[in-house]
């Protein structure tokens, strides 16, 4: 989905030790010769591109090891991921209850009597 925009970002930012145009979806990009410095670039870079924010849990070398990796990570933070079998996107797992009242829904203050469910 976006994987020639993240090698396109890859060949400026990454610093590889291989022209990024040889590797496939599911090349090591470490053994590529990215390193952390080159991952922090890349991070940055992508964020730009995409307007995403990486969450704490992706950064980390499973995330920025493969541009299928990068491709699943920046596919679910934009919220198209593909649902899985359950019928859940990663998304929707990690969104509100449709009970819980959000500080909006209450005029931005809760009344003393709503309970905040998280």
């Amino acid at each position: 989905m976006y994987t020639e925009q993240i090698r396109s970002l890859l060949a400026q930012h990454a610093r590889l030790l291989v022209d990024a145009n040889t590797l496939g979806e599911d090349s090591d990009l470490y053994q590529a010769g990215l390193t952390s410095l080159s991952t922090v670039n890349l991070m940055l870079a992508l964020e730009e591109h995409f307007d995403v924010e990486f969450l704490d849990r992706m950064l980390g070398r499973k995330t920025f090891g493969s541009m299928r990796a990068l491709n699943d990570a920046i596919a679910e933070l934009k919220g198209d991921a593909v649902t899985p079998a359950h019928g859940v996107t990663p998304a929707q797992a990690g969104a509100q209850s449709p009970h819980a009242v959000t500080p909006a829904q209450a005029g931005g203050q809760f009344p003393q009597s709503a309970s905040v469910q998280p």
